[in-house]
């Protein structure tokens, strides 16, 4: 099964997973399936817990129009597609043809294919090849670390006033706390992380679910 909470106990994760609706059986067979192919990489893919409270969010803040930058095999995808409005869409982006065929298998399993849209390219260029009018409801970036703070810039001011950004991997492993270790990841993470907070476009939260996951309210 995909990533549960890395700052709890084991017993912790088991009591939050029993008092918190479960994947369905299409999710579970692909978090399954992700580790089975990609021993080692499963931990790109996020958490039970984490799918279900995107799929809530979304459906909470009545988004429509979302973009994902960092879509591996498509859980998340999924998540965020099912909790889109009526006539919603989605723009995954990814690198991956290996990865995101097998997320286009899956997205025809859950139903939601037809609401996601897939471009394959570096998520930077097919944001800022988008038309300048463009604009999403929710965003959530989950690629390369080093490169979040250039994905944050070019996604916050498509987001409209009231939207909402999910951004993965904020804790790094933990690590951010630890200002000897200067891993390029771990460091650009604290980057990003500063760059966050002092934002006054938005209003900002590093929730504790997962691997970290900043949620952040643009103004």
């Amino acid at each position: 099964m995909s990533r549960s909470n890395e700052q709890m106990s084991p017993q912790l994760n088991a009591y939050i997973a029993a008092h918190s609706s479960p994947p369905d059986a299409v999710l579970v067979e692909l978090a399954d399936e992700t580790a089975h192919r990609f021993p080692g990489d499963e931990g790109m893919q996020i958490g039970g817990e984490q799918g279900t409270f995107m799929t809530l969010l979304a459906r909470l803040s009545r988004a429509r129009d979302a973009i994902e930058i960092g879509t591996f095999t498509g859980y998340s995808s999924i998540c965020l597609a099912r909790g889109l409005a009526a006539g919603g869409t989605l723009l995954c982006c990814d690198v991956s043809e290996e990865w995101t065929s097998i997320a286009r298998r899956y997205w025809e399993k859950a139903g939601v294919a037809d609401r996601i849209e897939l471009r394959l390219g570096p998520g930077l260029d097919t944001v800022r090849a988008l038309p300048a009018a463009t604009t999403f409801d929710l965003a959530f970036i989950d690629a390369d670390k080093t490169g979040y703070v250039e994905y944050w810039d070019e996604v916050v001011p498509r987001i409209r006033s009231g939207g909402a950004i999910l951004v993965d991997n904020t804790l790094s492993h933990g690590r951010v706390i630890d200002e000897s270790n200067d891993q390029r990841a771990v460091v650009a993470i604290r980057e990003f992380n500063k760059h966050a907070v002092n934002d006054d476009r938005v209003v900002v939260v590093l929730l504790p679910l997962g691997d970290g996951l900043t949620l952040a309210w643009r103004k």
